[in-house]
């Protein structure tokens, strides 16, 4: 009997076991994706801290069901690719449910009906829909308010131009590129709050619901934990103290711009975001630029070798890398490869998007320093190499001591070029949400929309950093030769 009991145990433990370690590895931390600049449901206030409906949602709902977060803003195409590959559990970023996404993500509870409603400026005679006829609206990219729109384009034959932020579309609209805008009612009635001069003269559209997603088929305890938090805040009005806190008509949350209508109030109020934005900029060009130098001698030295074989790898790498975008680089190392890897292993195998962007400069600086590096030191006359490999000296010892001193002359005023080059390219790593300078002066636009001054401030502290570090460089240049 003893013996029966013992093999029953025995069978019955491995299953007790499984049991206990998923129980003890259910997550207790999250990483939430969201919008950069979306208020008022996601914005920075004066002080440079996210705020809006949606981060003080995510934050009373993770405290009422007692599990921490990690909240991410790298806008919201970055923010959907991050939870597609895995990089984070979740988006909140006023997400329209349609059932295209349906088909990616996992809704929750809605928590918010949205309105689409157009925009036009206050000088404008738009009155009606009819009046939108060979007129062009701008919209954001991937928002429910773009579907409106091109279900409608051929009863009204009006113009679409998409748009990847708010900042530019508002931009475009003041500046008369486009004729007219088509947001969500409460993010265009905020921009009108925060001093744009835009009317609304039609009616708002229902166009659907706002929710949380996760990934299909992942994190289903963070949904439910989703809709048990937003029911209980609900039930005790919480929920509601929050929607009053932004879109109430007496609100005072709207972030005060009355100190940044100026440059220097912008400089006073956003240097220390400015600033980080710069550091990681530099970072981002100097650690990239080193990898670059290494990697384009090496495939430099190739495309001179007198190896075919060689010759053709280094052939490959230059047309393949100087043949693909960098914005295009950037976004397949960083959200199509851990895609790829998980369709394999079916493991998740995020990467850092800090990480991602020096990788996608690296391998592109690479390819035209290797370029550099084979004109230098092809430009070295032919007859060098011919008259000290006739005395006997190996083509090693030839091109350390003789080709490379020479064609390193040639090459160093190439490489400062092509270090200006990398560090202006950082600003297109941005659109992998990683916030380097560039990306920092739109998320400030985005709260204040006072764009003229703010990329006007961007445009000194580039040129400076360039002119002082090109002048460096220069020196560098001098003392070597």
């Amino acid at each position: 009997m003893k013996k029966k009991i013992l093999a029953c145990l025995l069978i019955l433990f491995p299953i007790f076991s499984l049991g206990l370690v998923k129980a003890d590895t259910e997550k207790t931390k999250y990483v939430i994706a969201s919008d950069s600049s979306f208020a008022p449901f996601v914005f920075q206030d004066s002080s440079n801290q996210y705020t809006g409906i949606d981060m003080d949602l995510i934050k009373a709902i993770a405290k009422d069901q007692g599990f921490e977060i990690e909240i991410t803003n790298p806008g919201f195409d970055a923010a959907i690719n991050a939870v597609q590959a895995g990089q984070a559990d979740g988006i909140i970023a006023g997400m329209s449910v349609t059932d295209a996404r349906k088909a990616t993500f996992d809704f929750s509870d809605s928590y918010y009906t949205a309105n689409t409603i157009l925009g036009v400026k206050e000088s404008s005679t738009i009155a009606s829909y009819e009046d939108l006829k060979d007129k062009t609206i701008g919209v954001k990219n991937g928002t429910a308010s773009q579907t409106f729109l091109t279900e409608n384009q051929s009863k009204y034959g009006y113009k679409i131009k998409t748009f990847s932020d708010g900042a530019s579309m508002y931009d475009s609209l003041n500046t008369g590129a486009i004729d007219a805008v088509m947001d969500d009612e409460p993010v265009l009635k905020y921009s009108i709050s925060q001093g744009q001069k835009l009317k609304t003269p039609i009616a708002g559209t229902p166009i659907g619901e706002t929710a949380f997603a996760v990934k299909k088929g992942s994190n289903p305890e963070l949904l439910e934990k989703f809709n048990k938090g937003l029911a209980n805040l609900k039930a005790n009005g919480e929920f509601q103290k929050i929607l009053d806190k932004y879109l109430a008509s007496d609100s005072t949350t709207a972030t005060s711009t009355a100190d940044e209508t100026t440059i220097w109030g912008l400089l006073k109020n956003n240097y220390k975001q400015l600033l980080s934005g710069l550091g990681i900029t530099l970072s981002l060009a100097l650690i990239s630029f080193a990898i670059a130098i290494v990697i384009g001698i090496i495939f430099g030295m190739f495309s001179v070798s007198p190896y075919k074989s060689l010759r053709l790898i280094s052939e490959i790498f230059v047309d393949v890398i100087r043949g693909i975008p960098l914005m295009i680089l950037a976004a397949f190392i960083f959200w199509g490869i851990p895609n790829f890897i998980e369709s394999i292993t079916g493991q998740q195998s995020p990467i850092n998007d800090f990480v991602a962007g020096t990788i996608a400069l690296s391998l592109n600086a690479a390819a035209y320093i290797a370029e550099i590096v084979r004109g230098g030191i092809q430009a070295v006359p032919v007859g060098q190499m011919e008259a000290s490999r006739s005395l006997g000296i190996s083509y090693g010892k030839t091109m350390r001591k003789i080709i490379l001193p020479q064609a390193t002359k040639l090459m160093l005023p190439n490489f400062v070029n092509q270090f200006v080059i990398a560090l202006k390219d950082t600003t297109i790593v941005s659109a992998i949400g990683l916030v380097e300078l560039f990306q920092t002066g739109k998320i400030i636009i985005a709260r204040n929309y006072q764009s003229f001054k703010m990329y006007a401030i961007l445009a000194i502290f580039y040129l400076v950093i360039i002119t002082l570090l090109t002048r460096l460089a220069k020196r560098l240049e001098k003392r070597i030769r």
